[in-house]
């Protein structure tokens, strides 16, 4: 028995021992990887003379920096990161436009069906970086072989557009195909009621209906034509092309071949990727030996320094870059949420921050809680008063994330913008009929009429209802009352387009809730000469990345899970079976993000999908 007892002990101290040694080595091993891959990056990769800039389209183009859990599940997995932000991709197409050692840049769209998620304003803008490379004797190649609206609009402003000879162009106009949930919420015995203003309020649609409202198909589809209007219209210019006959082409072809494509003059060549390469071996002076061209991804290219180039600047003063990007939530919110607490916090830090001179708010949010836009709303405005807030507005600034942004200086956005929806709603759930089919039954002893009323075993009375109805109107009045005093604009007029309605960012301009067509860029350049500094600031961007312990180590959130599993399975072009099952899970998703202590919601219809 005491040999038994020190064979144990010698073999747990043996282990613990070989842990101890594994996880040292095992640390020093990472810490010594991380401080190699960060000294790279101080002095940047080589960038050889006469070299192409490769733009993979298949990128997922966010406003902000991908989350930890992201740079973590790559890490792990090994895994290319598919994610840049929209910042660094204008910096780095700024830096190639400047830069004399790049000649060239080359669109590669032979993968673009991979992720398609990039939103059209955010389009807009990568687009109009490329168009002043272009300007600057960039010469620009594209190439693909199954190109959407999405990887062509980006394409169209290319010099040589080339298609593989068993490629095609879809070119079909834009739709949207929402999901009703109420046929199988009453098929399983879940109660839903709502209390709601705006008639064009759409998001609590898919509870009640069973199709579109008329209202809202007449707004979604006015939506529809003014963003589909601004493709043909810019695709239009760069493919000398009327919008007249890019509509014809969608309404009788909606998908040409390669030589269809040539015929109808989309594209410049037919040919394979042999030959492309082949060209561009010529553009880079390249060998005839080598295997390809002389080249450099955007993401490589973007770890060069651009302080040589006027890109990057140093300075004391401070122009504070915010991005508020995804759902508006109470309290602090996950990495993809826009937490009223967390956003409050960042703008009253700002705010005390003498350094900080300007700030733009860079929103791309459909909404969400009204308390937590309530609370980033009331801080930009205090903000306001002390430095310049200026809004630029991203793919979708709605409801509350319209909300938000009536207290600033000055409001910018794409003409492809989707935002409004100045409407609030609520919505009550019971579950009293599924209980019941399964034997399952409540009772209630209350010492006050409604002291139930949060209950979900039975539907509310016309009593509550009435008291929630009241509430609503409460703050559907205090919204419009933000709108006509941020925007100067008479009670009436906000009256009138408002009620739920969603508007595009060029309509939006000629109602008088956005003040300027224009993206980042324009928005930051406003900003710093509001506070009257000239040339002489730097970027300072907002929520700042954690900590490395953080990235490496910190809780991976079961929504971040979600959203990677989800965009994964976007990576790998999903049948459209898989696609409709995501679109489930993202609602489920939406739904269970719905934390108001009040129950209201200032938020965009919640499936509005531009496809």
């Amino acid at each position: 028995m005491p040999n038994f007892l020190k064979q144990t002990f010698a073999s747990l101290i043996g282990s613990l021992l070989g842990l101890f040694i594994f996880c040292g080595l095992g640390t020093t091993g990472l810490l010594l990887l991380i401080f190699a891959a960060a000294s790279s990056k101080d002095t940047g990769p080589v960038v050889k003379d006469k070299s192409v800039l490769v733009f993979d389209l298949s990128t997922n183009i966010t406003d902000g920096e991908p989350s930890s859990s992201e740079f973590l599940e790559n890490a792990l997995s090994g895994e290319e990161n598919k994610r840049m932000s929209l910042r660094t991709v204008l910096n780095t197409l700024e830096k190639a436009q400047r830069d004399k050692r790049i000649v060239g840049i080359y669109l590669d769209a032979s993968r673009a069906t991979e992720g398609r998620s990039t939103g059209f304003a955010t389009l807009k803008e990568v687009r109009q970086a490329l168009e002043k490379c272009r300007a600057a004797g960039k010469k620009i190649v594209a190439y693909g072989v199954d190109w959407g609206e999405r990887e062509y609009y980006l394409s169209s402003v290319a010099d040589n557009i080339v298609v593989n000879p068993l490629g095609a162009i879809e070119i079909n106009g834009f739709s949207t195909q929402p999901l009703f949930f109420a046929g199988a919420l009453e098929k399983y015995g879940i109660g839903v009621q709502v209390i709601r203003v705006g008639k064009f309020k759409g998001a609590v649609e898919p509870y009640l209906l069973t199709k579109l409202s008329p209202e809202n198909r007449a707004q979604t589809q006015q939506l529809l034509n003014d963003v589909w209007g601004e493709w043909r219209a810019t695709v239009g210019a760069s493919r000398k092309m009327k919008p007249q006959q890019l509509q014809a082409i969608a309404d009788s072809q909606a998908l040409l071949l390669a030589d269809e494509a040539k015929t109808n003059r989309l594209v410049d060549k037919v040919a394979h990727f042999d030959q492309v390469v082949a060209e561009l071996k010529q553009l880079t002076n390249s060998d005839k030996e080598d295997k390809t061209f002389r080249q450099i991804s955007l993401r490589e290219y973007a770890q060069v320094p651009g302080k040589s180039f006027g890109v990057e600047r140093d300075s004391k003063n401070k122009i504070a870059v915010v991005y508020a990007e995804g759902e508006i939530v109470e309290g602090l919110g996950d990495g993809g949420d826009v937490g009223g607490d967390r956003f409050a916090k960042i703008f009253r830090r700002l705010r005390q921050d003498k350094d900080v001179k300007a700030v733009v708010l860079r929103i791309n949010s459909p909404g969400g809680s009204v308390t937590g836009s309530e609370q980033m709303q009331r801080e930009v405005r205090l903000t306001n008063q002390e430095k310049p807030v200026v809004v630029s507005m991203g793919n979708v600034a709605a409801s509350g994330g319209y909300w938000i942004a009536t207290d600033s200086k000055r409001i910018f956005a794409e003409p492809n913008t989707i935002t409004g929806s100045i409407g609030v709603f609520g919505l009550l759930m019971n579950a009293q009929k599924l209980a019941n089919n399964n034997g399952i039954t409540w009772d209630s002893v209350k010492t006050a009429r409604y002291a139930d009323n949060q209950t979900v075993a039975r539907p509310k009375s016309p009593e509550e209802l009435a008291l929630y109805q009241r509430n609503v109107n409460r703050i559907y009045s205090l919204f419009l009352n933000k709108v006509a005093q941020g925007r100067k604009l008479p009670q009436q007029k906000v009256a009138e387009i408002a009620q739920g309605r969603v508007w595009s960012g060029a309509a939006a301009k000629q109602i008088g809730l956005v003040d300027e067509i224009g993206g980042l860029d324009a928005a930051i350049k406003y900003a710093s000469g509001a506070a009257n500094l000239g040339e002489n600031w730097e970027l300072q961007e907002h929520p700042k990345g954690g900590t490395l312990k953080e990235r490496l180590f910190g809780r991976v959130s079961e929504e971040a899970r979600t959203a990677l599993g989800v965009n994964k399975a976007q990576l790998k072009a999903p049948d459209p079976l898989m696609a409709e099952f995501q679109k489930l899970q993202q609602e489920l998703a939406i739904l269970q993000k719905m934390n108001d202590p009040q129950g209201m919601y200032v938020r965009l219809p919640f499936n509005l999908r531009i496809e």
